[in-house]
């Protein structure tokens, strides 16, 4: 058929190939619950690319709290938010987690992404301007582009660039939105700088603490406590797939701008509200994050063991200073590579490869929980050691494995294999899933 929509999909066939060469990375089945270890292919892995930071996928409190939500409230609200969908546990979580960040207010939605899209694109209009760092998680981009007003990124935690950008508009309603920890990076925003100019050039803030929340801050309670700001940033965005150990997604602040963002949000007016389970988790988890500090000095220990034994091997950390602790590997292919020979050694680990990353310094994502044990994270470090030998990452290696990496090279260029992974992973990405 002449123009057919669907033609496209027929001639996506890179994904296939990258398949059939044995080195697909993406949607491997899990087998058993989320934590330090999991099955795959009927085999033990440990983990080292989950957002479960302090653990709580498992907590006894956190499942029974989701058990008993359904026992109440059934499985489902049926509805949105905005119509039936609201019951007086929705409620509930909202205020607790507005207390929590030091906030009037919050309103919950159903994922993340939802929180996002419909903060961003509710708040800013048609003659304001929404600067983003250009790292931000792509929520915020799909937010920022689904708003009537502009967009306009500055470079990565640069802030003089957002000095720059902030002065070109000095009659425009002005909006920053960052990550607190950058999700592929590990770093943390140079929030005392944001909050600076956002005051200089009369600019609100909104900080996304995704990986954040739970993590950073005396007492977990994100960005804003971790520089002693909480009061000056306006908004603060939550995940509760990471820390609170559920789905959904809260924006929080002046009780105002949240109950006019409560009426204006189509993402939180036409989705379905979040179901009771995963709310009766968040109520539970929230609770746990306040009351047992020792799962986020454990987290943070087991960090420090991993970023130190990481750079003693030689391994480049790059500016993380969070659990992410990316690797630098280099070349896109060598990153699949990588993958695949950590995969093979038990280890569950995350490549990420161009135009997420520049070209030529692709990684390894890692990312560290509450639950790892000692011996766990001295295995990885122990195969991170041996596998980076091998590909010529770090020094050291022997004849023999070298000869190994020339045999893998083969084996994944073979029948245009390597192009082809190429060519998948940068439609993928610039057709939006970084940003």
């Amino acid at each position: 058929m002449h123009n057919d929509v669907f033609s496209k999909c027929v001639k996506f066939t890179s994904a296939r190939e990258v398949m059939a060469a044995g080195v697909y990375p993406y949607f491997k089945k899990i087998e058993t619950a989320q934590g330090p270890e999991v099955v795959i292919d009927g085999k033990k892995r440990i983990v080292i690319c989950s957002n479960n930071y302090l653990g709580l996928t498992g907590h006894p409190k956190v499942k029974e709290a989701s058990i008993e939500a359904v026992k109440k409230y059934g499985t489902s609200c049926t509805g949105s938010r905005f119509l039936n969908g609201t019951n007086d546990l929705h409620e509930k979580v909202e205020r607790k987690f507005a207390r929590f960040v030091g906030k009037e207010s919050a309103i919950l939605f159903t994922t993340g992404h939802h929180s996002n899209l419909g903060a961003i694109s509710t708040l800013v209009g048609k003659n304001d301007i929404v600067l983003t760092d250009k790292l931000d998680h792509a929520s915020i981009i799909d937010g920022c582009r689904l708003a009537i007003g502009e967009m306009v990124r500055f470079r990565h935690n640069d802030m003089h660039d957002l000095e720059r950008q902030l002065a070109k508009y000095p009659d425009h309603g002005k909006f920053i939105v960052v990550d607190g920890v950058f999700s592929m990076e590990g770093d943390i925003i140079n929030l005392p700088e944001v909050v600076r100019l956002a005051k200089k050039y009369g600019a609100r803030v909104m900080v996304d603490d995704a990986h954040s929340l739970g993590v950073l801050g005396e007492t977990g309670r994100g960005t804003g406590e971790h520089f002693g700001l909480e009061a000056e940033v306006d908004m603060v965005m939550a995940t509760a797939s990471k820390s609170l150990a559920s789905i959904g997604g809260f924006i929080a602040g002046r009780e105002e701008v949240i109950h006019y963002i409560k009426h204006m949000a189509r993402a939180l007016i036409f989705t379905a509200s979040l179901p009771p389970a995963s709310v009766g988790a968040i109520d539970a988890a929230l609770d746990i994050v306040e009351k047992e500090p020792e799962r986020r000095k454990r987290l943070w220990k087991n960090t420090e063991k991993m970023m130190e034994g990481f750079k003693s091997i030689g391994f480049d950390t790059r500016t993380s200073e969070s659990p992410i602790i990316p690797i630098t590997v280099g070349p896109d292919m060598k990153a699949f590579q990588m993958w695949r020979m950590l995969f093979d050694e038990g280890i569950f680990a995350s490549p990420v490869v161009s135009p997420a990353v520049p070209e030529g310094q692709a990684i390894i994502r890692t990312s560290y929980m509450a639950l790892h044990t000692d011996e766990q994270l001295d295995r990885v470090l122990d195969t991170f050691e041996k596998v980076g030998k091998t590909l010529g990452i770090i020094p050291g290696g022997t004849r023999r494995q070298k000869a190994k990496e020339r045999r893998w090279m083969f084996a994944f260029s073979r029948d245009g294999m390597a192009a082809a992974t190429k060519r998948w992973i940068k439609n993928l990405w610039n057709f939006g899933m970084r940003n």
